[in-house]
């Protein structure tokens, strides 16, 4: 295969990248390879090899376990359990969790087949009994799945020594009633403080 097409082929893979920008972004670095594709290919190759997922929390980091968990500031008995990494960085960037995190890599679903022998629910459990661990808090998406997978874990959890929370769900800042949907607007209503 042609090198050019095969870089195409490969960021095209990219989530956010459709072939016609996968091509400009060959083509911008095709320009410069010198400053661009060869940086980028050696900080790819080094992300390769270091980064793995923390034994404790799953988060993907360098150091194992990863610096969340080992950081001495961080709260340790408030975890936040998140369905991936992704959402553990946005709570992060936004500064909003002063806790640790517990990745599930995913929620329950029947239509794909995901069980929770599939998910990390098990370490979870075990990190639940931990005398340091006050509250599991469960920001999880507000879909079917990520509603099956919160009631399921609060009832696997219903029996360890932990308070167990759920994300607030409802209007957003900024939002106006009359543009969100029926599901959000009950929320809101339910959620109401």
């Amino acid at each position: 295969m042609d090198p050019v097409e095969h870089l195409i082929a490969l960021l095209s893979r990219l989530p956010g990248l459709g072939r016609r920008s996968a091509r400009r972004a060959a083509l911008r670095m095709l320009a410069d390879p010198q400053a661009l594709m060869l940086p980028l290919s050696d900080a790819l190759r080094a992300a390769a090899e270091a980064v793995t997922p923390c034994r404790i929390c799953g988060n993907l980091d360098a150091a194992d376990p990863c610096r969340i968990c080992t950081n001495p500031e961080r709260d340790q008995g408030l975890v936040c359990v998140v369905e991936g990494v992704a959402d553990l960085w946005a709570l992060e960037r936004a500064h909003a969790h002063p806790g640790v995190y517990h990745v599930l890599g995913g929620t329950l679903s029947a239509l794909s087949g995901t069980g929770p022998e599939e998910l990390r629910i098990a370490p979870l459990l075990r990190r639940a009994e931990d005398d340091q661990v006050r509250e599991v808090i469960l920001a999880l998406p507000a879909t079917v799945e990520g509603a099956s997978t919160a009631h399921y874990l609060q009832d696997r959890l219903a029996g360890a020594p932990v308070t167990v929370t759920r994300l607030a769900q409802g209007v957003p800042i900024g939002g106006s009633l009359d543009a969100l949907d029926d599901g959000t607007l009950a929320a809101a209503l339910r959620a109401r403080r």
